[in-house]
């Protein structure tokens, strides 16, 4: 009985660790993701709907926002990079991730200061700042001056446009 258990209990940290690793479908069925290729892109929405998930469509191409505290990022703290989950760009950080109680994953730095691109959103009655990926174009959140030290900023991002991978030997 106790080796079907530890058998049990190995299986279930597997599985866990390996759902900390992101989508892969889009990878696989994606053309364009790299993690390499700083090329920027220039694809249309018609061929971005082909390779997609609908749940990241909707959210990268037409600023959907996912609701919060369902994302599978927002509390995860596991180290690692998040890279865009549409093209591959790198992204963030681990390291600049923080516990806003937002409901969305928060960074308060992109990984480097050309991985992102900013756009004036005045959607919904608001004024806010759209946070898009450098190199494809698709949204990823929004920008808030309510984050913490050192930039005082918050990366409010959807988990669906985010891509995880962990450090080696993170759990």
């Amino acid at each position: 009985m106790k080796p079907i258990f530890l058998l049990t209990l190995i299986l279930a940290s597997q599985i866990a660790c390996h759902s900390q690793t992101g989508n892969k479908e889009p990878m696989e069925k994606n053309p364009y993701y790299s993690r390499t290729d700083t090329r920027k892109l220039h694809v249309t929405n018609a061929e971005w709907k082909k390779v997609l998930p609908p749940d990241l469509y909707a959210v990268a191409r037409e600023a959907a926002t996912e609701r919060p505290f369902t994302g599978k990022y927002w509390d995860a703290d596991v180290k690692g990079n998040y890279y865009c989950a549409v093209c591959g760009n790198p992204l963030f950080r681990s390291d600049a991730k923080f516990a806003s109680s937002c409901g969305w994953p928060s960074f308060f730095e992109p990984l480097r200061a050309n991985s992102v691109i900013y756009k004036e959103d005045n959607s919904l009655g608001m004024q806010r700042t759209e946070v898009l990926c450098e190199r494809c174009g698709s949204h990823l959140g929004h920008i808030f001056d309510d984050g913490p030290p050192p930039t005082h900023k918050r990366f409010c991002m959807n988990s669906v446009s985010l891509d995880f991978e962990p450090d080696p030997g993170a759990h």
